[in-house]
This record gives C-alpha cells, structure tokens and sequence, in this order.
C-alpha cells in the first residue's frame, strides 16, 4: 500500500489476465479522467449506466464521485498505468446500515475482472464503516452486470419491477464467497505468471563478456538448456555475448521480452527496471544485492506502476523445465533436471542444495524459483502455479518470512488435498518475538505458531534439509500407509532393534505380530529366524525367502507399511542389489503399503533404488531417516482421512457489546493495558465464558461480607483472596493468591496480610468461592504480530510454563482444528479418564475454545487473553482465573486481494 500525490492510499491487485491496477479513493483531480470514461462509453453502455442516453449524466457523476469525501459515500478507482479504468461507488441513504452502489468500466476493459475487484474492495470498504447491505438498481437486460454480481459470491436477493431488478446484496462473507475469492485470485496469480514462468522471450541485462559475471553465467546456462525462445543480451559494450547478439539498453531490442533478468550493481536496478517497464517488459528477475529500503520500495513502486511481476531481488534466479519453455535463468552451477517437484526458497544457497538433491533422487523439478528478498512473487503465487501446471507432484518450499499467513495457510490448505507441500521449518530458535506478558504469550513461541499453521494447512514441515529430501523421496516413490503400524524386517538383530527403535521414537508403532502371520514366517524362512516385530530373516535369507517374506507381511491387514533394515554378511554382501531383486519379485503387496530400506551399508543420506519392473524404494543410511519419512508420510495420510472442518458459531455471543467495551477501554487508556478484575468478568461474559460468582472489595469489611454471601447457604464453603492491581500480572509469583479460607477471622487474615505486604501495589481484592477440584488447564489467545491470533491449550495451574505441554492452531478454529488441540497436548489422556478416573466434560472445553476463537477473530485489539486455570471436571468447566490485554490495533483483511 502506497500514498498517492493527492495523500490517497492506493492498492494494486491482479485482474483475470494477470496485469496490474491500482485502487485508491477518488479525489478532484480525478474528474477529468472520470468525464473520459463516461464520454467514451457508447449508447448502450450509458443506458444500462444511467438509464438514459444522456453525456450529462457522465458529468453529473464525475462532479459526485470526484468531490471531497463525505460521511456516507465512497467512491473507488481503478487505474491501470496512467489511465483510469473504472469506478465504483456507494452511498447510504436513509438505513445507515445499507447502502446504494455504482459500478461503470472501461469498454476495452470488460470481461478482465475490474468491476468484481472494485467490488471486493468497495465490500471491504463498506463493512468497516458499519455497512451490512449494498442495494443496485439494475436494468433487466443489464447481463454484464448480473452477472458480475452474481459471481462476486455474496448473497443476493431480487426484486423485479417492470424493466429493472433491485438486488440487495449482503455483505457477510462466508466460506462461498471465500472460495469465489480465492478462485478469482488464482486465476489473476497464474496468468501475471506466464510470463514469468513460461516466457516467449528474455533479455539478459548485465550479460558480461567477463567469464565468471553472474550475468553471463545466466546467458550461458539459458543457452545450455536450450531455451525454446528468443533470447537477448543487453550490454552496451559488446556486440555479441556467447554468441547471443548484444544491444545498448532494453529500449534498442527488436522486440520487448516477456522476462528481463537483471545482473547488474544494485545502483542502476531501479533505473532499468524503469526503463524495463516503459519498454513493455512483463516479468523481471532481479538478482542484485545490497539494495538499500528506499531503493526496493523504488523499485517496487516501479513494478506495480509498470504492471511486471517480479521474483527478488537479491536471488539466484528461476528454472522452469517444461519441453516447451526449458529455461535456466539461474547462475546455480547444478542444472535443474526436468522433473515432477516444484521448489521455492528464499535461500540461494539452500536452493541449489535442493536443486542437487532432487536430481541426484532423480525426482528433478517442474519448476524452480529463488525468492530472495520476496517483494513481490511469493510462496503463494507459486503454490496456485503449481496447482494448475499439470506437471508438479511435490512442492518443496524453504521461507524464512510470511507476508500473509492467513492466505498462505488457506492457499496451502488446499492444494495440500492435490500433492504434497513440504517446507524446512527454519528458524525454530528464533525466540525474539516471544511477549512474556502471560503464561500464554510465554507459552507461544515462534516454532509453536508456524507449527499451528503447517499442521492446520496439511503441510509436512522437517526440521533439516536432510530430512526434507528423506521424505521426499518416501513421497514421490511409495504410496501413504493407511496407518503408523510398522513391520520391520531385518537380516540382523541388531539392525532390527535400531530401526525398531527408530520407528517408535519418531511416533510409530511396532507392535507383534499376529500369531498365524508368525506362523507363516517361521514356515518360510530359515532356522533360527524370529517372527516377533522386528523379523529377524537371519543373514541366511535367500532372495526368493525375502522376496516372500515381504509379501506376507505386506499382505497382512495388522501391518500399514514395511521397513526393511539390511546389512551386508559373508552370505550376501550386495544387500542393495538383494533387496532391489526381492522387491521386483514381490507381486502381492496390498496396496497402499509403503516398502522402505535402511541399508546400513549405504554411503548416501537417501537414495532411489531402481526395480526392473519400474518400481522406485526410498534407501536411508539411517533407519532413523527411515523412520522420520515414513511418519511424515503418515501424518499426511491422517490428515487427508481427517474431515476438513466447518466453522463453529458458539450461541449467546455478545459482539457489539465487546466491541463498545474494548472502544471504551481503549479511549481511556489510549497505549492500551490489561482490563481490570470487572472488566475481564464483563468482556468474557460479551462472549458467554463460564466464570464462578466473584466480588470486587476494598476494604476488610467489604470482603468479610462477600466471603458471607459466596461461602453458600450453610457458610461453610471455602473461598479464595486475589489481590489484584497493574503490577501483579502473575499473582503465583507475588503470593497473590490466598486458598481455602474458611470463617471470618481467615478472611480478615488473609486480606490484612496481602494489604500489609504489597501496600499501594494493591488497588482491590478478587473474592471467589474455592472451586472444586479437576484438571487444571489452561487456555488463550494471544496475537502474533506476523501470523495473527494464535489460541494455546494444554496443561495450566502454577507449572504451566515449566512443564510447557501446550498445543496450538490459528484462529479461526474449525470443530476438527477444535477436537485436535484439545487431543494434541501430551496431558490429553487426563481429560478422557486416565487410570479409572471420570472423563472431563470435553464438550464444555470445546466450547470454550469455540468461544475464544469467536472472539480472537473479532477483535484485532485482543493481544493477549489467557484463562488459567481452567478447572474441568466430569460436571463441567470452571474458568477460576482470567486476564485480558487490549492494545490500539486495525483489522486487515487477508482474503482482500492485493500485491505486497
């Protein structure tokens, strides 16, 4: 988002064809281009605009749209270069809850998708100045504009009168215009992309005659891999580079180049990117370093005013190997092989140790693109390229920053349903965005909250490059297993139990076999072999025995997949090409069985190990890589199995009065703060949060007299002091907090010595009745200043942070995301009836989560909000203690389309 000259903001967004437009308010000076596109419009585009054949009308709207704002009417324009290609507005009339709309294109601009994002825009606009409704008068035979509303994806009801229709439309967005969104957004990524991905032409800018230049380096591997385009050197001091003809400057090119990769000093890039875009150019790839911020925001700027995509700068460039495009724009020494995975990473140097990998697996790329600083093409237009190139199988990503998680994680959610997406999860040690404001912002550490976001999005996240090839190659060559259960086999007892161990340590299961599967074993392989799990075949195994043995214990339903754990003996010393043999024979395994090896012998991390019948096994040097793959690959299966989620309304939400009290709160402490013990009780109960009775004292008496009335009818319960005031955030760590006080001289005890010791630190006291026992929890919700509200739960009380059993998901929760944080933690078991004891009232703690997650999603300016204890037990849920933090923050919508 940048300010115009007149001080408007302005955003640029993708239209169907994948070139760019800039929305912003209109303002004054904007009047003669909007009198432009009404005069140009013809007879019939003015009828069905106006109603009548009138110029006036043009000029009456032009004065209406382009005067100073005013309460109660927006107007948005389209510009695309320097022309203004459509306008949009809406106006309340008498119900301050709805509004009336306009909507007029550019002729040559219909059917590319201007007027819906002048919509979406105007629909964001409307709704955060408390419009629920757009109305649109239209005329019958308007079909340009039904159908432009009946696209956008909201909900419209008719009315029809002689030759118009009023439609009213809400602004609610749900899940199906979510979808039409993401549709839209999809197709506008895809097609800016073409040129960059499946270029007609590149002109290299920067192609030195210097052996060893970056430049020429692209040159020559662009013409190593034979590129199937025209092909351009820009050097103003050669004739010819490599034998690419060369020319001065972009402008002295025959023809424009769809794709200009530019390998020059970071201090002329903004120049020639300008010149780049004057020129015609569509895409650009900057490999530069060392640009400074007011020179990318530059050279940004220039990108969207231009209407180029661009990947970088500082990369190592992009491959895309399709047959038709085989392009190379990369300096990388390794040469991509043409393959089935898609790579994206921010990282030159962890590009080209994938790029070496994935050919050396011999699974090779489809496409390949070095991210470098990110300012433009990210993750995320990748993920929507690769979803419809009808070439890539795997995505491999490795990113050190998210621009917009919200988009990332649905964009991934659903492509993850088509193929794998699998990611380095780097930077787990980053702790600086921890805010230990709470037990819950302690609690949510940066590796637990892109965790929340890989696992809700389906995305399989190692922790080391490594590990990401082991289990790619698991990926592309075997299918899912059904479940964790794993047989192991080995050909020594000691590699049996290091790979059993392996199995069970990264969260499978080797549990025996059945008895008549035992019997059959014993049967077939030599004397002395066991049958237990792990099969001990003895080094005596013939091949044909292995061969069978595999297919047994394959065919076997108590089994979902088979790890083979080989090595070398004086009886069969080429266990690679053994195994290799075995396999080709084996002809009964039930599908969806995946067989991989760990051949102990083996010099590689991880190989693909050819059959003569076109089979691929996945061979690890480690039976630890083996195990670590095949989880992931059964973590995938669980989460394709698992239903996708629906969204949860909690009954007996209060929104507007949350809202007017957080407005209230925030005017009177304008840095924001935490609310006080009766406006925590207030906010939670806006949201239908179950809290015991409470009172709010400040004297001795006042506090004898509320033990009376919370002790019960008999006066004989126990209740609870908690001294509250700013500084006794953690009331544990102070001794704030006084239980199990019985009868007035322990009341009065109790508040003498809690005023005694914390003096004016203390400004009132809590008085609530002790609650009954249970499994103390806790949960929260704290905001991440990247990924947005995250909600916590997991095991609460004083030792919450020290035992740090917690799990997390991202707001906002589905019932499954629900149902999995609750059975995520460690402590989980408790609350189901652990060792003879009554199961909690789960229903009540899915309720609750439903509840935090309604009111995370809310309000941008909950920071933090944490409710710990959470009591529960088989009759119930009590939350004993809560606080909230509000701090002054602005909601930004990020399902709005638009480029960084």
């Amino acid at each position: 988002m940048t300010d115009t000259a007149s001080g408007a903001r302005e955003v640029c967004a993708l239209l169907a064809d994948g070139s760019t437009v800039r929305l912003r308010p209109a303002c004054p000076e904007d009047r003669g281009q909007v009198l432009r596109l009404y005069g140009d419009m013809s007879a019939d585009s003015l009828r069905s605009r106006f109603f009548v054949v009138s110029r006036r009308s043009g000029e009456q709207a032009a004065d209406r749209l382009c005067a100073p704002p005013e309460a109660g009417h927006r107007t948005l324009v389209a510009v695309h270069g320097d022309r203004l290609v459509g306008v949009a507005e809406y106006e309340i009339c008498d119900d301050p809850a709805s509004a009336e709309i306009a909507l007029a294109v550019a002729e040559d601009f219909h059917h590319r998708g201007v007027g819906t994002l002048l919509l979406e825009h105007l629909v964001h606009t409307a709704r955060e100045n408390g419009v629920s409704a757009f109305t649109a008068d239209v005329l019958t035979d308007n079909h340009l504009i039904h159908k432009v509303l009946a696209d956008l994806g909201l909900h419209i009801t008719r009315q029809y009168d002689g030759p118009t229709v009023r439609g009213v439309i809400r602004l609610e967005p749900d899940e199906r215009y979510l979808a039409a969104v993401d549709n839209r957004g999809r197709t506008a990524d895809t097609a800016s992309l073409q040129p960059l991905l499946r270029p007609r032409s590149i002109a290299v800018v920067g192609a030195g005659t210097r052996s060893g230049s970056v430049g020429r380096a692209v040159l020559q591997n662009l013409r190593e891999a034979h590129f199937n385009g025209l092909l351009y050197a820009v050097n103003p001091h050669a004739h010819a580079v490599l034998n690419v003809p060369a020319h001065a400057s972009i402008a002295d090119l025959p023809h424009p180049p769809d794709l200009a990769v530019i390998a020059i000093p970071a201090a002329a890039v903004c120049e020639t990117v300008v010149e780049c875009g004057k020129a015609g150019v569509r895409a650009l790839v900057v490999l530069a370093s060392g640009l400074d911020e007011s020179a990318t925001v530059e050279l940004t700027k220039a990108c969207r005013h231009w209407g180029m995509r661009m990947v970088g700068p500082n990369c190592l460039g992009i491959a895309n190997t399709e047959e038709s495009v085989r392009m190379d724009a990369t300096f990388a020494e390794t040469k991509p092989l043409p393959g089935t995975a898609g790579v994206a990473v921010q990282s030159g140097g962890v590009g080209i140790a994938l790029l070496d990998g994935l050919s050396r697996l011999g699974i090779g790329i489809s496409s390949f693109v070095s991210l470098g600083d990110k300012r433009d093409v990210s993750s995320n237009d990748l993920l929507q390229w690769w979803e419809g190139d009808g070439r890539t199988e795997l995505a491999l990503l490795h990113l050190e920053s998210f621009g917009n998680p919200r988009t990332f994680s649905r964009t991934a959610r659903r492509v993850a349903r088509r193929m794998p997406v699998l990611t380095v999860d780097a930077g787990r040690s980053d702790a600086g965005r921890r805010a230990a404001a709470s037990h819950t912002a302690a609690a949510a550490t940066p590796t637990m909250t892109r965790r929340a976001l890989f696992t809700q999005a389906g995305m399989t996240a190692t922790r080391t490059l490594g590990e990401l090839l082991d289990t790619a190659a698991l990926l592309h060559s075997q299918p899912l297993p059904a479940g964790g259960r794993v047989a192991v086999v080995s050909n020594a007892g000691g590699a049996g139990v290091l790979a059993a161990d392996a199995c069970v340590d990264a969260g499978l299961t080797v549990s025996g076999l059945p008895s008549d599967l035992r019997g059959e074993l014993l049967a077939l392989l030599p004397a002395g072999a066991g049958a237990g799990n792990p099969v001990d075949t003895t080094p005596a195994v013939s091949v044909p025995e292995l061969s069978e043995c595999l297919d047994l214990l394959a065919r076997s339903a108590a089994m979902d997949a088979v790890l083979v754990a080989l090595v070398p003996t004086a009886l069969n010393t080429a266990v690679g090409a053994d195994l290799v043999t075995a396999v080709t024979a084996a002809r009964k395994r039930r599908p969806g069985v995946p067989l991989v090896a760990a051949l102990l012998d083996q010099p590689e991390r991880v190989r693909l190990l050819r059959t003569e019948d076109g089979q691929a096994v996945p061979s690890y040097g480690e039976p630890q890589s083996a195990a670590q793959a095949l989880f992931h690959a059964a973590e995938r299966a669980r989460w394709l199995a698992r239903p996708p989620g629906r969204s949860v309304e909690p009954a007996g939400v209060d929104g507007p009065g949350a809202h007017a009290l957080v407005e209230a709160f925030l005017a009177r402490e304008p840095a924001g703060g935490w609310l006080d013990a009766r406006e925590t009780a207030r906010f939670l109960g806006c949201y239908g949060i179950p809290r015991p009775p409470q009172a709010c004292v400040t004297t001795e008496r006042e506090a004898v007299d509320a033990a009376a009335r919370l002790a019960g009818p008999e006066g004989t319960a126990a209740v609870v002091l908690k001294a509250q005031g700013p500084g006794l955030t953690h009331k544990s760590e102070h001794g704030t907090v006084l239980l199990d006080l019985r009868g007035e001289p322990q009341v009065r005890a109790a508040y003498r010595d809690l005023t005694r010791r914390l003096g004016t630190a203390l400004t009132e006291v809590l008085v609530q009745p002790m609650a009954a026992r249970g499994t103390e929890m806790l949960a929260g919700v704290v905001q991440d200043e990247v990924f947005g509200a995250l909600l916590l739960f997991g095991l609460g009380g004083t030792t919450s942070e020290l035992l740090a059993d917690h799990a997390a998901r991202l707001a906002p929760l589905t019932d499954t995301d629900i149902h999995e944080l609750i059975t995520a933690p460690r402590c989980a078991p408790l609350l189901f009836g652990y060792r003879g004891s009554g199961p909690a009232d789960v229903a009540g703690l899915e309720d609750l989560l439903a509840r935090l997650s309604r009111m995370a999603d809310d309000l941008p300016e909950l920071a933090d909000a944490e409710c710990n204890p959470v009591i529960a037990r088989p009759d119930g849920i009590t939350v004993v203690d809560a606080r909230v933090r509000l701090l002054p923050r602005h909601a930004r919508d990020p399902y709005l389309r638009r480029l960084p």
